[in-house]
């Protein structure tokens, strides 16, 4: 039993030096082949491949794995207190979303195709979508658009802020101002003219 247990945290611990050094090798590139993540793990292409059995399962779990760490960050940062705008923006300045994990956007897009990489994001975007419904109850947010189309447009413009400090064209911290001053731009209600 305890020789079990010893070979499951040595493969864990694999596991995460395999992700970890992926994460590495799409922060210069999608391009990166199973030889460089192997290389940059410090183990072989077989060993990959007995955890892995593509780049598209390996970018898979990178992206499952992100997207829990968000799930976790959700519970840190509180975004059911104090006002939606808040939550919002305290949402959009959290590390995971920007920098955090440089260039694995475009791989999951790469890899996986925009409609997986979209699915895998749903269960994170529904706490998003809370916060959003919580802002149009409580007359903080617009209420005039659909909800499906806000969602879309939170969606395409995180992934845009994503993609320019990915690149390099904005800084993490200008990319997360800028996106939170469009988005709450975008909810914030309509003001009638008199």
């Amino acid at each position: 039993m305890a020789e079990k247990i010893v070979k499951r945290a040595d493969a864990e611990r694999t596991i995460t030096a395999i992700l970890d050094a992926a994460l590495r090798c799409f922060a210069d590139g999608p391009e990166a082949t199973v030889t460089q993540v192997a290389k940059a793990a410090g183990v072989g292409r077989v060993t990959v491949y007995g955890h892995f059995d593509s780049m598209e399962a390996i970018v898979g779990a990178l992206l499952t794995r992100s997207l829990a760490e968000a799930e976790v960050m959700f519970d840190e940062l509180d975004v059911e207190s104090g006002t939606a705008a808040s939550a919002v923006e305290r949402l959009l300045h959290a590390p995971w979303i920007l920098g955090r994990y440089r260039g694995l956007f475009e791989a999951g897009m790469r890899y996986l195709g925009p409609q997986r990489v979209r699915a895998l994001h749903d269960q994170v975007f529904a706490r998003i979508e809370a916060v959003v419904v919580r802002g149009r109850e409580g007359g903080e947010f617009r209420t005039d658009l659909p909800l499906g189309w806000v969602m879309a447009t939170v969606y395409a413009l995180a992934h845009a802020a994503v993609v320019e400090a990915d690149a390099g064209r904005l800084g993490v911290e200008e990319a997360a101002d800028l996106l939170s001053v469009t988005l709450l731009g975008m909810l914030e209600p309509v003001q009638k003219m008199a």
